[in-house]
């Protein structure tokens, strides 16, 4: 494999190799060593890249398993999920301002998440990821993966409501 075919098949995912991997570590710097890491072991390997079915998925899962070396090494758990797709055309100030605080606490209802849920969460409603792909990633089955999106949502709507309404009535 030419190194101009291995760009070209690696430049569609390394921007999601590099967010996961900065959910995971949170450094920046950290996380764009983590990814080098990762697109250096795929171009060492090279040869063997045809033997995957699906490269994007076995890079995922290199990340996941380079990120927890890292943090495993530097005995810290303190991973944290910030959720920055939040959309809207022409906002006001004030919706501007809401919508932050809304994200601001996304991210920190996501740190109360176990470290799975977290991770579910954010390959499925960040990274959009399908089920099926995500429970390859991770050696789960697909229920385990439904189930723990199911709570992990329902936990982040109830506590987001519970901010929201704080105060009222």
């Amino acid at each position: 494999m030419k190194e101009s075919a291995f760009i070209a098949l690696t430049n569609g995912f390394k921007d999601k190799l590099f967010r996961f991997a900065k959910r995971l570590l949170v450094s920046q710097e950290e996380a764009e060593d983590a990814t080098q890491e990762v697109l250096l072991k795929l171009w060492k390997n090279k040869g063997k890249i045809g033997e995957y079915k699906n490269i994007e998925a076995f890079a995922m899962t290199m990340t996941k398993n380079y990120c927890y070396d890292k943090l495993k090494a530097k005995e810290n758990n303190n991973l944290k999920i910030v959720h920055s797709n939040y959309k809207d055309e022409r906002p006001s100030l004030q919706r501007q301002v809401e919508a932050k605080d809304s994200v601001s606490w996304v991210g920190k209802i996501l740190d109360t998440l176990p470290e799975q849920q977290r991770m579910i969460i954010q390959l499925r409603d960040i990274e959009e990821y399908d089920n099926a792909e995500i429970a390859k990633m991770l050696d789960i089955n697909e229920s385990a993966v439904r189930a723990a999106i199911s709570r992990g949502r329902k936990k982040i709507r109830e506590e987001l409501t519970k901010k929201h309404n704080y105060g009222v009535g």
